[in-house]
Formats: structure tokens, sequence, C-alpha cells
């Protein structure tokens, strides 16, 4: 027969047009399919990226992850081992899916001390570790492992598992495989930062708790005392400080008259120190003091004592506290001090229109146990300021890096006493020049008190002489 006939012809022509068909099919069945699968890949991810913006519960998301990247590679199941920030294992953390997998590995990691040493899942032996327990536990399937990082820090491990004869190494997939990796990196790293955040509004919180509360120890104003302006104001350098002044008077039982014209306790100072620490130690002194003051003693006295009692407390602490104490007595205006170390008061006499310094030998309380404080007087005459201090006035740097300095505050003072200013315009004046000294974009670096004390001027009366001239 002859092998080049129409009829053969035709029955080849008819099977090549009939595999063609088919092979044509199977291409559009393979893409189809193909494409199938990259719309469900992408809504996976979708998916996992939707959690990741609006997540608040880590462990919802964190039980996701196994899940999602099984169904996302193809395989039979997956396990996250997470690490706290410290690097432990997070136990309570560990997810896996398929839920009913045996959960033998969750008791091996569980009862695995090492992992609850810090650091441990910084350390590339720990890793490796880690993948010999999983792969010892899925013997029988094939394991591929990554690592979760985020900022180059690890976060924990990743495991994906199926049966060995099936392959999911691909390229496509390891990349899945790390996207979702990365992706957990990311929300375990914004879930420390969430938690960092939280604890700093709770201690922010407290500290504001505990500002409020030392500013009510501070007096809200300043009493009226027969013969004198007092004015006064402290501008901490944190919200808690370390700073202290106080108005005392020494028989509290009288009535305002009698306390106006009586007796007075002025003290200023600082615990060395700035925050929380500082303000509780100096809320702690203010106690002892106010006591203290009750005795009647005279101020050197006052001081030896308060030393004796807040020696072992502040020895405890490794601070110090500098405190400039003094008592006024509004029938003769004798003003007595004592000194410990404390920035000693500047005195404006009316009489010569000159600046003195109002000073006295004693140490740091706190420092030295049965220390002795020297103790002065002076009568003070209508006119007179008297400007008590922290260092934090004269430490305070400038624009150009120099610091305020005693010279500076000194002549302000001076300047704001000769033009016969109150006693709240002369404190006015002074936080102004300091103000302007530190510059607008810059803040304290301490504490900054100040009290002004000013006598009133005698009232002049014309002479009989002169009013009927």
């Amino acid at each position: 027969m002859n092998q080049n006939s129409p009829i053969s012809e035709q029955k080849y022509q008819h099977a090549t047009n009939s595999l063609s068909s088919a092979a044509s099919k199977s291409l559009t069945d393979l893409i189809e399919s193909l494409s199938q699968e990259q719309i469900v890949n992408q809504d996976l991810l979708l998916s996992l990226s939707f959690a990741l913006r609006s997540f608040t519960n880590l462990q919802r998301f964190l039980e996701l992850i196994p899940l999602l990247v099984t169904q996302l590679v193809g395989v039979k199941g997956s396990l996250l081992i997470p690490f706290q920030d410290n690097g432990c294992i997070w136990r309570e953390q560990l997810q896996m899916f398929p839920i009913e997998e045996d959960q033998g590995i969750f008791r091996q990691l569980l009862l695995l001390e090492e992992g609850k040493n810090i650091g441990f899942g910084m350390q590339e032996k720990n890793l490796l570790r880690l993948d010999r327990l999983v792969q010892r536990h899925f013997n029988s399937f094939n394991i591929i492992a990554t690592s979760i990082v985020s900022r180059g820090r690890q976060r924990g491990r990743l495991y994906v598992f199926d049966k060995k004869e099936i392959d999911f190494g691909t390229n496509v997939h390891r990349k899945h495989i790390q996207l979702v990796a990365d992706l957990t990196g990311v929300a375990i790293e914004n879930d420390v930062i969430f938690q960092v955040i939280r604890n700093h509004e709770k201690v922010d919180r407290q500290i504001s708790i505990g500002a409020e509360i030392q500013s009510q120890l501070l007096p809200d104003q300043c009493p009226i005392i027969e013969g004198i302006q007092l004015a006064a104001c402290c501008r901490p350098a944190f919200q808690v400080g370390g700073d202290y002044y106080d108005f005392m008077p020494t028989r509290p039982d009288l009535t305002d008259t009698a306390k106006a014209n009586g007796r007075w306790a002025f003290v200023i100072g600082d615990v060395m120190g700035k925050g929380v620490p500082a303000g509780l130690l100096m809320t702690m002194l203010r106690g002892m003091l106010r006591a203290e003051v009750l005795s009647g003693l005279p101020p050197d006295c006052i001081l030896h004592d308060l030393n004796q009692l807040a020696l072992e407390d502040l020895t405890q602490s490794h601070r110090f506290v500098t405190l400039f104490y003094s008592d006024f007595d509004a029938r003769s205006r004798k003003l007595r001090f004592a000194n410990a170390a404390h920035n000693p008061p500047l005195l404006w006499q009316a009489r010569n229109r000159a600046v003195s310094r109002l000073d006295a030998p004693g140490l740091l309380i706190g420092l030295q146990s049965n220390a002795d404080y020297g103790c002065g007087e002076i009568m003070l005459e209508p006119g007179d300021v008297l400007l008590y201090y922290t260092d934090g006035v004269t430490e305070a740097s400038g624009m150009a890096g120099e610091r305020f300095d005693e010279n500076r505050l000194l002549r302000t003072l001076e300047s704001s006493c000769r033009s016969g200013s109150s006693a709240q315009t002369i404190l006015d004046e002074l936080f102004n020049r300091l103000d302007r000294f530190v510059g607008e974009d810059h803040h304290l670096e301490d504490d900054a008190s100040m009290v002004v004390l000013k006598v009133d001027e005698e009232l002049m009366l014309p002479s009989l002489n002169s009013a009927f001239a």
C-alpha cells in the first residue's frame, strides 16, 4: 500500500491536530491554574498585610502565621518559635499548624532549660540547636527553617514541614516563607515598641502624679508677715525636682495676726541630683525639718539635728543636700541664719546701696555625723532686699555655653533694687534676665529656685515747717 496515499495523510494530519489541540488545552489549563494560584497567594498575603496593619493583639496575629504559610506554600504544616525581647524563647507564644499535630515538640521546647537564658536566641549555636531539635521531632518530614529578623535582631524561628517525597524547596516557595517571616518580625518589633511606649506612659503618669504632689508641698503662696514682702518661684528642670523652699511659723498654733508679727523660718535647699529620687529625698527632708522648726532652736542647732536625722537615708542613697536655714523675727527684724554648704543668699542693703553675701560655716547635710554649723545674725533695715537662690540659677548655661554665674545675678539684683521695685517685680526681673540668657530654644539643665524678701520702706511724712511753707 502506498504510504503517501491521501487517506494516510488525512489520518496523520488529524492525529497531529488532535495532539496540538490537547497540548494547547493543557497549556491553557496550566496557565489558568497558575493564575488562580497567584490570585490565592496574593489574597493570602493581602490578608496578612491587613492583619499586620490593624492587629491590636500580637497573639492573635502570631496564631495566623503557621496557618497562612502552610496554605501559601501548600505544605502539611508549620511551626513558629518566637523570642522575647531579651532573647529567651517566648513559650507563651509558641504556635503550630495543624493544631492537632503531635504537641510533643512544645513539651520539648518548654523543657529546654537553655531557652530560658537571656540572649538565647541571639547566638547562632542556639539556633542550630533548635533546628536539630525540630528535625529530630519531625524526622520523617522535609523541613525548611528561616530566621525571623527585625532591625538586625533575631525575633524567632519559622519552620515549614512536609513529606520528604514532596519538593517544596523552589525559589518561589522560599521567597514566600521569607516574606511571611519578615512580616512576623515587623509585628513582633511593633509590639515591643508598643509595650515600651505604654511603659513610658505609665512612668509619665507616675511622674506627673509625683510632680503634682511635690508642687503641693511647695508653698502655693507666700505668707503675710508684718513689715516685709515675699515672692518665690521654683522652675524644675524635670517634672520632679530636688529644689525646695519653705516658709514656716515657729508657732503655728497662734492666730494669723499673731503669726504675722511673730517668728518665721525661711529655708531653701537642693538635693544633689535631679528627677524623682531627688524629689523623694527632698520631700523626706521637708517633713523632718518642719518637725525641727517646732523646737524653737536656733538655726545652727536645727541643721545639726537635721543632719543626724537624715544621715542614714542620705548615705544609703549616695546623695547630699545643701540647705540654708534662717529665722526672722517680725518685731525686731532680726534674721538669724546657718548654712549647710548652700549658695549664700545675696543681701542688698539700702543704706549703703551695695550687695553682700550672708554666709556661715557648715558641711553638706548627710556628709558627716556630728557636723557642726556656725550661726550668724543681722538686723534688716527698711528697703533691704534678701535673695535666696539655688545653684540651678548661677549654673544655667547660655547659648554660647557660658554660665549665668553669681556676678550676673548680683548685677541684675542690684539694678532691680536701685529702682525701688517690689519683691515680686524683682523676682520677675531676675527670671526674665535668666530666660534671656538661656535663650528661648533652650531649657534649664537643673532646677532653678529663687526667693526674694524685701523689708518695707519706712513711710516718710512731711515736716510741719514744709507743710505750712
